[in-house]
């Protein structure tokens, strides 16, 4: 047990570091990121080699981890659904997270991790959102309306079939009162956080003010070269480019969000030690 209480004394303390960075610059270091993989991975190896306790299946389960959660990072880097920084954050996780040695106690973990961080990222995203929406409220009104127009004629169809699953949900089963208020929450859902994104995440900064991996809001070309507005973000050689030209740049900004992945382990962590049995619990309900 002793290792395992090493293990996550380690990643709240780089998690911590991870929050911190990412409040104060809107960005986690790869080489935090990194350091972490390489720190914990050489833990488990050398603790597996000399440790009379241990065996191998520690280190292996290490890998494991990395394995499931490499796949994952990159599903869910290029869906758009994270970037960089919190997706190699995401990677890291899946070396810390094998407790046991036993590879389906560790799926139910990871399973466990995912279900945490899904939620607690939904509540966050939902308080962040809402409340750059107050602080920039005109704008945000203004855009809101905007969009909500344009989306109107898509929108009334699709809250329509949400309203039917409702009712028929008091004939048939409560199953359709959940789906139909999600069917009918998903337009407006939808429109809030395009006119939060539009209205109040987009920023003007000097070309001095650039960091590596900003977002362009729209591309950008100077003389025969353009900079594209792309996921990837702004890279050295264009922000010495835009130096050079001094040319101020739209950007598109985000919710910071290392915090969600500190809370999510928190939860897990607190489960793991004085509630094993949610584990098993949510486990079962998924099958």
């Amino acid at each position: 047990m002793i290792e395992i209480i090493f293990l996550i004394a380690i990643a709240l303390a780089w998690l911590i570091f991870a929050a911190v960075s990412d409040w104060r610059t809107t960005e986690i270091p790869n080489w935090l990121n990194f350091s972490l993989i390489i720190f914990v991975l050489g833990f488990r190896f050398f603790y597996s080699l000399f440790s009379p306790q241990a065996d191998w299946g520690f280190f292996y389960q290490g890998l494991i981890g990395l394995g499931i959660f490499f796949a994952l990072e990159n599903l869910l880097y290029y869906s758009h659904a994270f970037a960089g920084g919190d997706a190699r954050l995401f990677l890291a996780m899946g070396v810390i997270l094998p407790f046991s040695n036993n590879w389906m106690i560790n799926i139910e973990i990871f399973i466990s991790f995912i279900f945490l961080f899904l939620a607690a990222g939904a509540v966050y995203g939902l308080f962040g959102s809402g409340y750059f929406a107050a602080k920039n409220f005109r704008e945000f009104k203004k855009e809101f309306k905007k969009r909500h127009k344009d989306f109107l004629k898509l929108s009334v169809p699709i809250m329509a079939i949400g309203i039917l699953a409702i009712s028929f949900a008091f004939v048939y089963s409560m199953i359709l009162l959940y789906f139909g208020i999600i069917i009918f929450v998903l337009p407006l859902l939808y429109v809030y956080t395009k006119a939060v994104d539009e209205a109040c995440m987009i920023k003007r900064r000097e070309p001095e003010e650039l960091m590596e991996g900003d977002w362009l809001y729209k591309d950008v070309k100077i003389g025969n070269k353009t900079i594209r507005a792309d996921w990837n973000g702004l890279a050295k050689a264009d922000i010495k480019l835009l130096q050079k030209n001094k040319r101020e740049v739209a950007i598109r900004t985000g919710i910071v969000f290392a915090p969600v992945f500190l809370a999510s382990f928190l939860a897990l962590v607190y489960l793991y030690f004085f509630n094993y049995g949610f584990f098993s619990s949510l486990w079962n309900s998924l099958w």
